[in-house]
């Protein structure tokens, strides 16, 4: 199974390939789609929908896992937030993949084993799980982490439907 880890944001969306083959997880690779701060909103917008797109055509993922945000500092960070994630979500359901949402506090314990762990915390353990040279970038870093998360949740994910 190949998964596409999305860490979704208006500035810097973080993607991570992994695959599971047997038990084991493999890393493929993680990147960012960065928007210009400075172009229109809507632009920005496409720009993420067009460049999770063309991760989607070339490393053909079986599913999608996005973190699910229910936290931001202010009322019109949330909604470019959400919008950035509906626009991620759309470049996946269009590319008809099955996309599952999981929160911050299911992504840490998946990786990590406890849900308040720390950022580094999750980063060091990322890199011991994939066997990564060195610590992946902020952004990459945390949707691997939603890739594993994906991986070591799909048996409950079997039994329940991806998120519409």
């Amino acid at each position: 199974m190949r998964v596409l880890g999305i860490d979704p944001g208006s500035r810097i969306t973080g993607y991570g390939i992994v695959d599971q083959v047997g038990n084991r997880l493999v890393h493929v690779d993680n990147g960012a789609v960065f928007t210009d701060a400075h172009r229109d909103f809507a632009v920005r917008l496409q720009r993420i929908y067009r460049g999770l797109s063309e991760v989607i055509e070339q490393y053909r993922p079986d599913a999608m896992a996005v973190e699910n945000i229910f936290f931001a500092t202010n009322v019109q960070s949330a909604l470019k937030l959400g919008q950035a994630r509906g626009a991620a979500i759309v470049a996946g359901v269009n590319a008809g993949l099955p996309v599952f949402e999981y929160t911050a506090l299911q992504v840490k314990q998946a990786v990590v084993g406890h849900g308040r762990a720390a950022k580094d915390q999750v980063q060091k353990m990322l890199k011991v799980l994939l066997a990564l040279p060195e610590v992946a970038q902020e952004d990459a870093s945390d949707a691997l982490a939603v890739a594993v998360c994906h991986i070591h949740s799909a048996k409950l994910n079997a039994v329940r439907r991806p998120a519409k």
